[in-house]
């Protein structure tokens, strides 16, 4: 079974998050949700509360993800601060699996040292900060690494995810059910 992380802040976007994991749960991947503070439910930045699986201190450091998805949103500063996001990243890179983050998410995988010499688009909002991002890109694959704009492309990138860890016909599939 394809399994995926996704880690969510206080203040995460909520469509980037949720659209990726409702495509990718309808694609039959294990998606466990896990809350950047301790407990499970976690607020996003348009006040919707998500119930986690779990937290991130429940996980065990040394466990393994098909993909690492790391949504948007004003709470991307909170991942940016806490170093053992910043240790998943790096470990997820190192250890051969898929990436991906969305609108400002890719400036944590900045600060874990991800990107240098890698393809990536980002939010607008932080090109400053990323001045190699390819802002006018609404998706970038690069390897293993996925990145996408902002919350308009949520179901892009979800999509694109699926077809990245279950090939083109379960996207197809997934994307006919949904109407797209």
């Amino acid at each position: 079974m394809t399994t995926v992380l996704v880690i969510l802040p206080e203040g995460f976007e909520e469509i980037e998050a949720v659209t990726p994991i409702d495509l990718m749960r309808r694609a039959g991947f294990e998606v466990t949700i896990a809350a950047l503070a301790e407990g499970i439910h976690v607020t996003g930045r348009s006040g919707l509360t998500l119930h986690a699986t779990t937290s991130l201190t429940a996980v065990p450091e040394d466990q393994t993800f098909d993909l690492l998805l790391i949504p948007g949103g004003p709470g991307v500063r909170r991942l940016r601060d806490d170093p053992r996001v910043l240790r998943r990243v790096v470990a997820q890179t190192q250890g051969g699996g898929w990436l991906a983050a969305i609108c400002a998410a890719p400036t944590v995988l900045n600060d874990a040292g991800v990107l240098d010499g890698r393809s990536f688009t980002a939010h607008p909002s932080v090109a400053g900060e990323l001045p190699s991002a390819r802002i006018g890109e609404r998706l970038v694959i690069d390897g293993k690494l996925i990145t996408s704009r902002g919350a308009g492309t949520a179901l892009e990138f979800g999509l694109q995810l699926v077809e990245a860890l279950a090939g083109p016909s379960k996207a197809r599939e997934i994307a006919s059910a949904i109407a797209t």
